[in-house]
């Protein structure tokens, strides 16, 4: 057991889908129209440490995101590497009792050790240094955030992805980075441009080894 508070996935048959209940009634209508709270669980005691790298996505991304990982999840098993905010977006679905299967944060702040035996700490740097009940392509879905924009970070990353994965990827990276992500995990640009609290200078792209459209206004508005 571990399932932010539910159930593994082998434990009983899986309740939900029908693309899991039009991915959570589109997440409870975008978190009632970004006005937010779903159970207000959320990054909010967490200021970023930006020698970490860490910069949070905003509201509407990080629903976005969620959605789109509930859409296709069909009670697997969740990794989410190095993107906090779009674990805590996921705690919030559990913790309404909705999420049914399993979903780990792996990631280097041991902040994040407040989220129990869902954390697993995670040094890019040893792509493959993990826990026992982390095995080889045991997570149906796979997404990752990775914290510097080289070719080194997304080539360890890439290994870990690679032994985490069953099926279904999300990449969430700078656009300089797509022959690389492309090389590495054939992963392409799926139109979604992920954004951020704060403004950053560099182009993000969101990149899927499937096929995926993931709408918000903001991004229909660019």
């Amino acid at each position: 057991m571990n399932a932010l508070g539910g159930n593994t996935c082998s434990d009983e048959e899986p309740q939900l889908s029908e693309h899991t209940l039009l991915a959570l009634q589109e997440f409870y209508a975008e978190c009632m129209q970004l006005g937010t709270n779903p159970t207000t669980t959320g990054l909010s005691e967490f200021e970023e440490n930006w020698q970490l790298s860490q910069f949070w996505y905003n509201e509407e991304t990080a629903v976005a995101l969620t959605k789109e990982v509930l859409r296709i999840s069909q009670n697997r098993r969740i990794a989410c590497i190095s993107c906090p905010t779009l674990f805590a977006k996921l705690i919030q679905v559990a913790q309404l009792g909705q999420l049914e299967c399993e979903a780990y944060l792996l990631e280097y702040d041991r902040r994040f050790e407040t989220y129990g035996s869902s954390f697993v700490y995670y040094d890019y740097n040893d792509p493959l240094t993990l826990p026992h009940l982390i095995t080889a392509h045991s997570f149906g879905i796979v997404v990752a955030d990775p914290p510097f924009l080289s070719e080194e970070c997304l080539c360890k990353v890439a290994q870990t992805i690679t032994f985490l994965a069953q099926d279904k990827v999300i990449l969430c990276t700078g656009a300089v980075m797509e022959d690389l992500a492309l090389k590495l995990l054939n992963v392409r640009p799926c139109g979604f441009v992920p954004r951020h609290n704060r403004n950053l200078a560099n182009e993000f792209l969101c990149y899927t080894n499937y096929d995926c459209t993931i709408v918000t206004e903001e991004n229909d508005a660019s």
